[in-house]
C-alpha cells in the first residue's frame, strides 16, 4: 500500500509538506503501473518545481519513501506557483488513488 499524506496549514490551506511511502504491490516489482504512476507524478512535481521555479525543495528520498517540507518562499508569484504544482500534485494522485484505492491511500492534516 502506498500513502500519501499532504499537510496543510489549517489557516490558509497552503501545503506545507508532503509524504509518500509504500509500495503498491498491485504487480510485480518493475511492472506495477501503480507505483510507477505515483513516483512519476510525485518525483516529476518535485523536478517541475525546481525546474520552473528555480527553488530547490529540501527532499528525502529512498526506496519507497519521498517527503518534503515546503518552504515558503519570499516571492509571492513564486510561492503561489510551487504551491500551484503541489495542488497538481495533489490532484494527480487523487485520481490514480480514485482507481486503485486498493493500493494509493491519500491522507491529510491540518497544523495551526
Amino acid at each position: 500500500m502506498i500513502n500519501v499524506t499532504f499537510v496543510r496549514n489549517a489557516v490558509d490551506r497552503r501545503i506545507i509538506s508532503f509524504a509518500v511511502e509504500g509500495h503498491a504491490k498491485y504487480a510485480k516489482p518493475g511492472k506495477d503501473i501503480v507505483c510507477a504512476g505515483v513516483s512519476a507524478v510525485s518525483v516529476g512535481t518535485v523536478n517541475a518545481i525546481e525546474a520552473l521555479t528555480q527553488v530547490e525543495l529540501p527532499c528525502s528520498m529512498k526506496n519507497g519513501w519521498l517527503s518534503s517540507d515546503i518552504p515558503v518562499h519570499p516571492d509571492r508569484e513564486t510561492d503561489d506557483k510551487i504551491q500551484l504544482l503541489l495542488e497538481a500534485m495533489a490532484v494527480m494522485l487523487a485520481t490514480i488513488a480514485e482507481s486503485y484505492g486498493r493500493n494509493v491511500v491519500i491522507g491529510e492534516q491540518l497544523l495551526s
